[in-house]
């Protein structure tokens, strides 16, 4: 099993003046303690469904970009962009800029998209969920031609480009890995299917997941697929790890299901638990699946 953190809390009790020294020093007891994965959420606003959305919250890829400068191991990704925030290609190109100056440690995280009310307030288009679908399609598609030998024309039903080039290429071979966010059944896990390197997986239970899971592997057969391709990794709330003994069977459990990858979603002092947990738990619960 592998861990990461997911640095989604920019609110501290020293104020916007703390955000660089409490995000700074997490991504370096990340990197140092052996976490494999540092993502951020992809939003303008912070959710309003978690905390008052005036809170602070940073741009992704600036964010990622200052992160890759300050770390030299950990892998890098936003989980996850939704597709409706930039235009395909420049987001291609984008994450191919991120994996050269990170020397290969970039990911491609995308989704369909959810927040209604950023779009909304800062004048983005935000159409029906069966066109960001569609759109999430040919976005993946134009990243996995410009990172191909091919840099002529796109022509999709939402997109159109005259060339795909894209110099430098990404460093990572034959790409970044591509992660693809939600559960939904008939669509999002289709797409993990056919197109991802990694999911990540939102359940309630872990009967949920494993159904999840399961339809994840139908969609793999279908698309003549091999399920162990693809790397399947979930959220964790940070108080999960006050009690390693039970955590640990929890990872076994996961482990059970294909779930390789766990990230904690930071706290109010992400680098305090970062510390702790690399120093206490991180090498046993690393074992789990192995």
């Amino acid at each position: 099993m592998d861990f990461g953190i997911h640095f989604w809390n920019y609110t501290f009790s020293g104020g916007d003046a703390a955000i660089v020294p409490e995000l700074t020093a997490t991504a370096k007891a990340a990197d140092e303690g052996g976490f494999a994965l540092f993502t951020v959420m992809d939003h303008w606003f912070q959710m309003e469904r978690v905390q008052p959305i005036t809170n602070p919250m940073l741009e992704a890829y600036t964010t990622l970009g200052y992160v890759a400068g300050v770390t030299s191991q950990i892998e890098l990704s936003a989980l996850v962009t939704g597709v409706t925030y930039r235009y395909p290609a420049l987001l291609a190109k984008i994450v191919s800029t991120l994996d050269v100056l990170s020397n290969g440690r970039a990911w491609y995280g995308i989704g369909a998209a959810w927040y209604e009310r950023e779009h909304l307030a800062l004048g983005v288009p935000y159409p029906p969920l069966a066109e960001r679908f569609e759109r999430l399609e040919e976005a993946i598609q134009i990243a996995l031609q410009m990172w191909s030998d091919d840099d002529g024309p796109f022509d999709g039903t939402h997109f159109h480009l005259a060339e795909t080039l894209d110099s430098p290429h990404p460093v990572r071979k034959p790409h970044p890995p591509i992660l693809i966010g939600g559960g939904g059944e008939k669509k999002t896990l289709r797409l993990v299917a056919k197109y991802a390197d990694a999911c990540n997986l939102f359940a309630a239970n872990d009967d949920d997941l494993a159904h999840k899971i399961g339809v994840l592997r139908a969609h793999c057969e279908r698309e003549g697929r091999d399920f162990r391709d693809i790397r399947i990794t979930v959220l964790a709330g940070v108080e999960q790890a006050e009690h390693p003994d039970k955590f640990l069977r929890q990872l076994e459990a996961w482990a059970a299901l294909g779930v390789s990858l766990v990230s904690f979603r930071s706290s109010r002092h992400p680098v305090d638990f970062v510390t702790k947990f690399a120093d206490e738990q991180l090498e046993r619960a690393s074992q789990v699946g192995r």
